[in-house]
């Protein structure tokens, strides 16, 4: 079995010069740094006192969901021969909060919605979506069905 390796950063940039003393004392801001490539500039959700021109967690976690799927999809069909011409998902995700305050993912839905070359095969196309869930990496580790609505053209 390969085992890979990934190494991230996460910078905290809030500090309005109290720093959390208070709930309210404090700014969400915070980086997110891999070397070698653009720094992300991110913030808790709004509803959570974040800063609603910025990413949040909870869209880079649908995100990655969205982009591995995607990847995986190109993959599969570039090797049976399915010219992809365009893609795009608008990816959904719902996410509790309890009582207490913490919260889950609860369901993710994906809505990819792809644009073949006119000789490909729709119906395989179509079903190489179930195929590149099975592979997907985040997909398989999450602990809630992803569902996969796909609009083949």
């Amino acid at each position: 079995m390969k085992e890979h390796e990934y190494f991230t950063c996460v910078k905290w940039t809030g500090n309005s010069g109290q720093g959390t003393r208070s709930y309210k004392s404090y700014e969400r801001s915070h980086e997110l740094i891999v070397e070698g490539k653009p720094t992300l500039l991110l913030s808790s959700d709004p509803n959570f006192r974040g800063d609603s021109k910025k990413l949040n967690p909870e869209e880079l976690f649908l995100c990655s969901i969205s982009s591995c799927h995607m990847l995986w999809y190109l993959h599969l069909c570039s090797d049976k021969g399915i010219v992809v011409v365009e893609y795009s998902d608008n990816a959904k995700g719902i996410m509790v909060e309890s009582e207490t305050g913490a919260g889950k993912f609860i369901r993710v839905e994906l809505f990819p919605s792809v644009l073949l070359a006119k000789d490909s095969d729709k119906e395989m196309a179509f079903n190489l979506h179930q195929e590149a869930h099975r592979y997907c990496f985040i997909s398989n580790s999450l602990n809630f069905d992803v569902v996969i609505n796909p609009l083949i053209q």
